[in-house]
């Protein structure tokens, strides 16, 4: 093999390993990007705090009795969802806004265990008396309210898992509805 030729071949297998490495990287940021499941919300100053998905209890509220997670976050259901079925049909925007409880939780304070289930098929969504469960990405405390009514189809449950449908308290001077602990 003559000198240039085994040049060219070592530029060109420099070329790759550079190639190979920025592949990696480039594929390593990716995967951080997306971060852990599990239910919680990902950092940042204006998100809400991670999720405490492993117990569904009721709380009081000014809407009465509602059902929170372990950590006091409130629960909501969607209304066009089928018994024990996430129907909503959600894009990725839509699923950072309302995102699902994950798994089944145990009952807590309030809570009646015999109402705490799964959807059926996929990943499992937990649920309250076969509705599927979801957060509301703008509740940023626990005891926020703020998914209350969204469009007169997203409401709190009561500990029968039945949907509550009053209207949240108003909000207050510094823009934020909802109670906090």
């Amino acid at each position: 093999m003559s000198e240039n030729m085994r040049h060219d071949l070592r530029r060109g297998m420099s070329r790759n390993r550079i190639a190979l490495t920025g592949v990696a990287l480039v594929a390593a940021l990716g995967l951080a990007g997306c971060g852990g499941g599990g239910g919680s919300y990902g950092g940042g100053s204006d998100t809400p705090a991670a999720a405490d998905t492993a117990t569904v209890k009721v709380s009081d509220s000014p809407l009465g009795d509602i059902l929170v997670d372990g950590g006091g976050r409130t629960l909501y259901l969607f209304t066009a969802d089928g018994e024990n079925t996430n129907s909503m049909k959600c894009d990725t925007a839509c699923l950072k806004l309302w995102p699902p409880v994950e798994g089944k939780p145990k009952a807590g304070s309030g809570a009646d265990a015999s109402l705490i289930g799964t959807t059926k098929g996929g990943a499992p969504q937990a649920t309250y008396a076969g509705h599927p469960l979801y957060y509301y990405a703008k509740d940023k405390a626990p005891g926020d309210l703020k998914g209350q009514g969204i469009d007169g189809i997203w409401y709190v449950l009561n500990a029968k898992g039945t949907a509550m449908k009053q209207a949240a308290p108003s909000t207050d001077s510094d823009g934020d509805s909802g109670y906090g602990y």
